[in-house]
């Protein structure tokens, strides 16, 4: 077995919280002093952290702290919420503020539509966890907030395509909006004859799994439309018991369940992390699907894992891992009709 350069820990789980999930996303931490000071990292950070957060700022909630370990500023949970003096450096050539060009296919408010066959519904702009290397960072979310009248049109977009079977429910997060406001979203979604099945990208489960109530199981549940739950894991030492249990309520409830990564310099960019990634996500009932190579948007290039490397790295946890828990190596590629695989060499 290679071994892990950086630690993985399964993490227990404490008393259940009291606190619902929204007071948890509105306790959130949002300044980097506080964030700093929770996890005893020193203070030649916080002049970096400030000046990252005023280009994208900082939100983490307290669950998802709990699960880095103080004063190590190479913890991989740490790597990626923490603002680093890097995001405000020159980027190198190829990154840019719009990398998948979203805004060619964001023609019509609160839809994003570059696939056959599916369509990206932006529900809203709020996420539970800023991650430092999120690619619609720059995303005009202002543009699309939609009152009634704009998501009547934005249903009518559906309504209109028959090819459409499939709507991704995306964001920010869609498992930010409240019960009712959601509900009612899969409700209209569910009156389209044509859509056969909903698709939720979601980080929800992981930073805050008490945001998977038994109304939300159940509701999942009842729906007419193939319901697939996509979460997003970028190291073993993010899924904690809560975490587990949270999926563990999907599962039994029959939400076919995937996980999709990002190749990150400093977070898991080793085989030990990306096998024990894909371990403990089967012990969780969720299936490696994509990871994906960073998206080079500005404020994330030192992110950035080269595609050699990438190549090298599928390629040795191939010797560890069965196929079906080795995600599939991919990039996303503007006006590509689908992600574009990348090939490994053995």
């Amino acid at each position: 077995m290679p071994q892990n350069s950086r630690k993985t820990t399964i993490i227990t789980s404490e008393e259940p919280s009291a606190e619902s999930w929204q007071v948890q996303l509105s306790k959130a931490i949002t300044s980097p002093s506080a964030l700093l000071s929770e996890l005893d990292i020193p203070d030649s950070y916080l002049k970096g952290a400030i000046a990252g957060a005023n280009d994208f700022a900082i939100r983490v909630p307290m669950a998802l702290i709990r699960r880095i370990e103080k004063g190590n500023i190479h913890d991989p949970i740490l790597r990626q919420i923490l603002p680093l003096s890097e995001e405000t450096a020159l980027p190198p050539k190829g990154f840019v503020l719009d990398p998948l060009e979203e805004n060619i296919s964001n023609t019509t408010s609160g839809i994003i539509h570059k696939y056959n066959g599916r369509v990206l519904l932006i529900t809203n702009g709020t996420c539970a966890v800023n991650c430092r290397y999120c690619f619609r960072r720059h995303f005009p979310y202002d543009d699309n907030r939609l009152n009634t009248e704009e998501w009547d049109a934005a249903l009518d977009y559906i309504r209109a395509r028959s090819d459409i079977n499939e709507v991704i429910l995306s964001g920010g997060d869609p498992l930010t909006n409240n019960d009712q406001r959601l509900f009612t979203l899969i409700s209209a979604i569910e009156n389209i004859p044509h859509v056969t099945r909903l698709r939720i990208h979601t980080r929800l489960p992981i930073v805050i799994p008490d945001r998977i109530t038994k109304d939300l199981v159940q509701r999942l549940s009842d729906s007419r439309l193939a319901i697939v739950t996509v979460i997003h894991a970028n190291h073993a030492n993010e899924i904690d018991l809560d975490v587990s249990n949270a999926l563990n309520r999907l599962h039994t409830a029959g939400i076919h369940l995937l996980n999709q990564s990002v190749l990150l310099k400093g977070v898991n960019d080793n085989p030990g992390s990306l096998i024990a990634l894909s371990e403990r996500l089967f012990t969780c009932h969720v299936i490696p699907y994509y990871l994906h190579l960073l998206d080079p948007v500005i404020g994330a290039h030192h992110f950035d894992v080269d595609e050699g490397t990438a190549q090298t790295l599928i390629a040795e946890i191939l010797k560890y891992l069965p196929g079906f828990l080795v995600p599939k190596l991919v990039r996303e590629v503007a006006g590509e009709a689908s992600k574009s695989p990348i090939a490994t060499h053995i």
